[in-house]
């Protein structure tokens, strides 16, 4: 019999997600805090609405997450009204949300407490990878219960890790925030220098994308920079959330992250000037390109 599991949190990447666990046969219970957005989900995927958190999680197995922020996850969680408070013993919760390691290791230790499992799992791929069930997971916990969520999460990861204990998958989706921040001011500069130089931007990209500057940013994301067009995947606005908790445990740790620190920066400026909802890839926006003509 298929494990039942409560979803909480229906937004871009929580409702395709929860999505998958359905096409797998999984009894899917979601819950969201509006309505709308469950009701929405119901009619696409085959699975059951909860009113409550409490009436969403009671019965279940496993409980995944995907939310805004520490505040959210400390109160879905850890409020009187919460998963933990509401779940059976031995529940295992599995947060997808993208949040400081040390609201993880609370949430954990919690969890320990009352005799439930928890996993901090942020995910990469952004909105298309969600959709297409192709997402990166990076997982903080026991290995017991990684052992029992992998198969599970299965349906819409391609590529699952277990780093370590609680709050290492954290510490793991920073470093890929911060990687990302740089590629993709690099390519961002590197696109408007090839337009400047009087080149053909699609060549050059096709020129090079095989090559040791190639990334997935590029592949993915040059054709719409190219075009203007950044309205694809992961928004400034959640970008700059994620690299104030990179800046914030670096501080912590003794690292240094300039480059990080600069395109936060960047993301601000184009905050500043209504790019707030623009994906990542519009730092290219801020950049002077002269439109000469192509060689």
């Amino acid at each position: 019999m298929k494990k039942k599991i409560a979803f909480i949190g229906l937004g871009v990447m929580g409702h395709p997600i929860a999505g998958h666990l359905t096409k797998d046969n999984y009894d899917v219970c979601v819950f969201n805090r509006t309505t709308s957005k469950s009701d929405s989900w119901l009619e696409k995927f085959k699975g059951r609405k909860g009113k409550t958190i409490a009436d969403t999680v009671y019965d279940a197995e496993i409980i995944f997450s995907c939310v805004g922020n520490d505040h959210d996850l400390r109160k879905i969680v850890l409020g009187s009204n919460g998963a933990l408070a509401n779940s059976k013993k031995g529940a295992i919760i599995i947060d997808h949300t993208t949040t400081s390691a040390e609201i993880a290791v609370d949430v954990g230790n919690e969890c320990k407490k009352f005799g439930r499992y928890f996993m901090d799992a942020p995910v990469s791929g952004g909105q298309d990878g969600a959709i297409k069930g192709e997402l990166s997971v990076m997982c903080g916990g026991d290995l017991d219960v990684f052992y029992k969520a992998q198969p599970v999460m299965q349906s819409y990861a391609r590529n699952i890790v277990r780093i370590g204990g609680v709050g290492q998958g954290q510490l793991t989706k920073m470093v890929n925030q911060i990687c990302i921040a740089g590629l993709l001011q690099g390519l961002s500069e590197g696109i408007a220098f090839a337009t400047n130089a009087g080149l053909d931007p699609i060549k050059v990209i096709n020129a090079i994308s095989s090559g040791a500057a190639g990334s997935w940013q590029m592949k993915n994301r040059s054709a719409s920079m190219i075009e203007g067009k950044y309205d694809f995947g992961f928004a400034v606005e959640l970008m700059r959330k994620d690299l104030g908790i990179c800046i914030s445990e670096a501080v912590k740790n003794g690292s240094e992250l300039p480059v990080t620190k600069l395109v936060d920066l960047f993301y601000s400026e184009i905050q500043q000037n209504g790019g707030h909802r623009f994906d990542t890839s519009s730092l290219l926006s801020r950049l002077p390109v002269i439109h000469n003509e192509k060689n």
